[in-house]
């Protein structure tokens, strides 16, 4: 399309293919867009690299599973378009989405990203983009006054909240469109992340940093979630709790004040309650250790953001 900069689409993918076909089929129908598509493949055993090879898409089969971050990564920098989609291979994207991400971040060059309204995908349910009955994945991100990331109006019906354009604290990862500016200047996704909070980590800094992000609610994405993280893993309940523990607690110790300590702590201690409840107790402990261990690493990052950026501008969005 005349006037939009290109858009390079970056779907990592692990043993998911019958949700990468049809998240596939959604991209290829963005026809009011320069599309540079990638997917970047985490070591599948499910025959989604013969299926690429076959579609002649163009793809990096990596040798295992190195982490959502680090394939995204990985995908921006094979990759030129001066607009970057990541996008999560259980999305499906209604026609127009591409191209009003695009026009959102042409009309504000301020804004660093900017996010879809992401709606619940239900197998086998049909999709329509203005049902009021649809269920919300995610409107923005958000922070809680704890310092986590939450997904605005998860789980509401869509016609019980606002979907008007407006500014959020940040981008949901399953689906958003960065400049790649903000990418190379920040270095991409943690990579130690693997997988969860990668996002919240980046909307962080990205804050601290100076940059905005935006809700177009113009366009949609449909989620199915976490559905490639259950299919690659036999415990996925038990490696979900470790990373988000690990990763959360990282960024937490990156940027909160420390007044909010007892706040956090008083927060993880009924986090720990409810994994011992979920039996998911020694899980949670090893991913909180796991991010101790990192600590002076944190902290080095913490004053290397202070010193590059207003670590304030992070906190002003810590919610309730």
């Amino acid at each position: 399309m005349e006037g939009t900069a290109p858009i390079a689409v970056v779907i990592p993918s692990w043993n998911c293919l019958n949700d990468l076909s049809g998240c596939l089929e959604s991209v290829r129908a963005q026809t009011a867009v320069d599309v540079e598509l990638l997917v970047v493949d985490n070591g599948s055993g499910d025959g989604t690299v013969a299926f690429l090879e076959q579609e002649g898409i163009d793809h990096v089969a990596l040798p295992r599973n190195l982490g959502f971050a680090r394939a995204v990564n990985l995908g921006v920098s094979r990759t030129r378009s001066p607009l970057v989609m990541p996008l999560n291979a259980d999305t499906a994207l209604e026609p127009d989405c591409l191209e009003h991400l695009a026009a959102a971040l042409a009309a504000d060059p301020a804004l660093g990203g900017v996010q879809p309204l992401i709606l619940q995908l239900e197998p086998g349910a049909p999709r329509r983009p203005d049902d009021p009955a649809a269920v919300v994945y995610s409107l923005g991100q958000a922070l809680t006054a704890d310092g986590r990331g939450r997904e605005e109006g998860a789980g509401l019906r869509r016609g019980e909240v606002s979907t008007e354009r407006r500014e959020v604290f940040g981008v949901c990862g399953a689906a958003c469109m960065l400049r790649r500016e903000l990418l190379v200047e920040l270095g991409g996704y943690e990579e130690r992340y693997f997988a969860f909070c990668e996002d919240v980590d980046l909307n962080v800094r990205a804050r601290v940093a100076g940059w905005r992000f935006g809700l177009e609610p113009g366009a949609v994405v449909w989620h199915l979630g976490k559905a490639a993280w259950s299919a690659g893993f036999t415990r996925p309940a038990a490696d979900n709790a470790r990373l988000v523990a690990r990763n959360r607690l990282a960024t937490q110790i990156k940027f909160m004040p420390a007044g909010s300590t007892p706040r956090i702590a008083l927060v993880e201690a009924g986090a720990l309650a409810r994994a011992a409840g979920a039996r998911r107790l020694r899980s949670t402990v090893a991913g909180k250790l796991a991010a101790l261990r990192w600590l002076p690493g944190l902290i080095g990052e913490r004053r290397r953001l202070r010193r590059s950026g207003d670590l304030g501008r992070a906190r002003a969005w810590l919610g309730i």
